[in-house]
């Protein structure tokens, strides 16, 4: 589901002005998540602040700085941590050996409410983008009253219809591109389940071969938002080998799974999330998460607002980050 939104650091050279002065935590750690995992996470702006999680993207994405930089430091205590397998978190995905036999949606949400319980937060508010809005809103479904409100961008609820289209209907757009990306796989594979069959060749022996397939993941994903406003591009194939590695196993582990969640549960629970206050931001020209999703979420969820920006996709413009520190702001002051 991308993941790079706003927030990356591509994106964000180009809306610096728009957001808050750069900020290092003040506190960080690593949370034993039990099955040898040591999931990364850090705290900056006032500690005795408005709790906020930030629920990256991906799934396998990692946080960054940027990912700081849209609340208000002396309004928010904002909790950032890297999932499973990837950024800081421990053992990395991308290594030899390393299983993901436990990571798994149910394993993330419950990793959020042992964070939640480990820090002394009563109740945060959730914010998160793409992949990011799957996991969030899987965490508010399953602990309601643990949540305060929810931002998200480019929403998505991850349900097969949505991979499907991502990893092959998309192609209609990009067939020079889909065709480099199905081919790195076997031909007996092609018409199959493209996730899948990454997923084996990301789990071979031969060190080349996962290069090339974590390598012609992104450069697919790169052309997923080619269209967005990106000054920098490219968004994902130029992240160093290993972080790619890490993203490209995780993702195919999760997509070739139907995440771990029976499809179109997000949204067939959404009334568990009445009460809490809701915004949701997206493109109206996001082709990775077509806003037919979102659309169908605030439909679902009576307690959300629904804002369509024209003009925008997956990766958001400034103008939406704008609005997202707008909203963030005015839930800090609330």
């Amino acid at each position: 589901m991308g993941g790079a939104g706003p927030g990356g650091a591509q994106y964000v050279r180009g809306v610096a002005e728009i957001l808050y002065p750069p900020v290092e935590p003040y506190e960080h750690g690593m949370l034993d998540v039990g099955g040898g995992d040591l999931v990364y996470w850090e705290a900056c702006g006032n500690p005795d602040g408005k709790p906020a999680l930030v629920v990256h993207g991906g799934p396998g994405s990692g946080c960054t700085p940027a990912h700081r930089r849209f609340f208000d430091p002396a309004r928010y205590r904002v909790v950032l941590f890297d999932q499973r397998g990837c950024g800081r978190s421990m053992p990395r995905a991308g290594l030899p050996g390393t299983s993901l036999r436990h990571n798994t949606t149910a394993a993330l949400v419950a990793d959020m409410e042992l964070l939640r319980e480990h820090l002394g937060v009563e109740r945060w508010l959730l914010t998160g983008a793409s992949w990011g809005s799957t996991l969030l809103l899987a965490y508010a479904e399953a602990h309601p009253d643990r949540v305060s409100e929810v931002v998200i961008t480019a929403v998505t609820t991850t349900r097969r219809a949505e991979i499907d289209w991502l990893y092959r209907g998309l192609s209609r757009f990009f067939p020079a591109e889909w065709r480099r990306f199905r081919d790195v796989v076997p031909p007996a594979e092609r018409g199959g389940d493209l996730t899948a069959a990454y997923g084996r060749l990301l789990a071979d022996p031969d060190p080349e071969v996962r290069a090339r397939a974590a390598k012609a993941w992104h450069a697919w994903e790169d052309a997923t938002i080619s269209l967005d406003w990106n000054p920098t591009a490219p968004a994902f194939s130029d992240r160093p080998l290993p972080a790619m590695l890490d993203r490209a196993r995780i993702c195919t582990h999760y997509f070739a799974n139907d995440v771990f969640l029976a499809d179109g549960v997000l949204l067939a629970d959404a009334a568990k999330l009445t009460g809490i206050p809701g915004v949701l931001l997206h493109g109206r020209l996001d082709l990775g998460s077509p806003v037919d999703t979102a659309w169908e979420l605030a439909e679902a969820w009576p307690d959300a607002r629904l804002e369509v920006f024209g003009g925008c996709g997956h990766a958001g413009t400034p103008e939406m980050s704008a609005r997202k520190r707008q909203v963030l702001d005015e839930f800090a002051r609330a």
